[in-house]
């Protein structure tokens, strides 16, 4: 499926594997660290600035923040730009 917003005709797969990239970028000076809720922190921020830039209007349906308890990335919270397909997400910055 290819969109077109902002920032050109993108492909919204390629979109969702650059916010697991992301998360993954952000997370990684923290891995063997010692330091998982800083790693962990780090990953959500990434992953949902990111996803916040795609061209779709997502629903967290498996989210972050009832497992881990943390406030960003729980179910029901709106991701995406808001235009776009509408698509439910499950998201986990790091497993």
């Amino acid at each position: 499926m290819t969109t077109n917003n902002n920032h050109g005709d993108r492909n919204l797969a390629m979109e969702l594997v650059r916010a697991t990239e992301a998360a993954a970028i952000a997370a990684g000076p923290w891995v063997g660290a010692g330091e998982k809720n800083l790693a962990d922190g780090a990953a959500v921020d990434a992953m949902r600035y990111r996803l916040s830039t795609v061209n779709f209007n997502g629903t967290v349906v498996i989210g972050e923040g009832e497992k881990d308890k943390a406030p960003m990335l729980y179910n029901g919270e709106n991701v995406g730009d808001g235009s776009g397909p509408s698509l439910d997400v499950a998201v986990d910055p790091i497993d």
